[in-house]
């Protein structure tokens, strides 16, 4: 990722983060991919009534899909409104696709949202990355990282 798109996202009206896929697993590589919606979810998207808990991406036919994001419907949306939690299409290159399914057919890897965002064409992304899951001594370790980090920045706000 490079200074633009970091800018990007920093900008971006709307940052709907997985926070727990930080926790939960180890980040090989990071691809930004384009989100198809239907109807009212871009609104509801914008106003930051989506969530990522629990989503995860598959590989269907040479398509990516995201599973379990939860956008909730639109307030105004009446009788055109969308599903909650339905899936969502990915929009990645072939090339992309193929590397993601390759590297997920060995045992451990699997693709995980991290983040959706708002770019500055005001078109939904998401980003996803190919992730390794943590053992549950990984996950103690982490912990302690943010903690001893923690602890540091009370120690310099001290002096």
């Amino acid at each position: 990722m490079n200074k633009q798109e970091e800018e990007i996202r920093k900008k971006s009206p709307v940052s709907i983060r997985n926070r727990k896929a930080a926790f939960e697993y180890f980040f090989i590589e990071t691809f930004t991919a384009g989100i198809v919606l239907t109807g009212t979810e871009i609104k509801s998207i914008r106003m930051g009534k989506a969530s990522l808990v629990d989503t995860y991406c598959l590989i269907i036919n040479g398509e990516m899909w995201v599973r379990g994001m939860s956008v909730s419907p639109y307030f105004y949306g009446s009788y055109n409104n969308h599903e909650l939690k339905r899936d969502r299409k990915l929009l990645l290159t072939k090339r992309e696709i193929q590397r993601l399914q390759s590297a997920t057919k060995q045992t451990g890897y699997t693709i995980v949202p991290l983040l959706v965002f708002i770019d500055e064409h005001g078109r939904a992304k998401m980003d996803i990355a190919l992730c390794k899951g943590k053992k549950a001594f990984d996950k103690r370790q982490t912990l302690k990282e943010k903690e001893d980090r923690r602890e540091m920045d009370r120690a310099i706000k001290h002096y």
